[in-house]
């Protein structure tokens, strides 16, 4: 399995958390990330949001440059705990590519969780992709890190 953890492009302040909308700034980020991403995503990936307008907006550039669906998780949400997050994706065992677009810390935890071996507060910057894939060494199922994108090196 793959897993692009993507956490949401700059957003505004002044509404309430699951409204707040991106600003130029964080829709030109998504921008980015969405165009080096589609060139290099599956057909079959699934596309999974949190309720948050912000998360939708994010995926929502990378559904503008192919046909894509998107499926919004509440698992996903702002404060979402890790391990209810690694179940809605189906880690280790989706059969297809995910693209789940969510928040922090939740992020950084499933990250080092998947990397390290234990939640640790790591830190992924608004509109970053961190590509993770699961493999089997020894019998049991490790993560690799694929890819990592910030929206400012594009």
């Amino acid at each position: 399995m793959e897993l692009l953890l993507w956490r949401h492009a700059e957003a505004e302040d002044g509404t309430a958390d699951l409204e707040r909308r991106l600003s130029a700034r964080g829709e030109k980020q998504a921008r980015r990330v969405a165009a080096w991403l589609n060139d290099r995503l599956p057909g079959t990936a699934r596309i999974l949001t949190s309720p948050a307008v912000r998360t939708q907006q994010t995926a929502a550039a990378l559904m503008a440059l192919a046909d894509r669906k998107l499926k919004v998780v509440p698992q996903l949400a702002p404060g979402a705990d890790p391990e209810d997050f690694l179940r809605a994706v189906d880690w280790p065992n989706a059969r297809s590519t995910v693209v789940a677009v969510g928040h922090q810390p939740t992020l950084g935890l499933v990250a080092s969780t998947l990397l390290a071996g234990s939640a640790q507060y790591w830190s992924i910057k608004k509109g970053a992709l961190w590509w993770l894939s699961s493999r089997a060494e020894d019998g049991e199922g490790t993560a690799a890190l694929l890819a990592m994108i910030h929206p400012g090196l594009l």
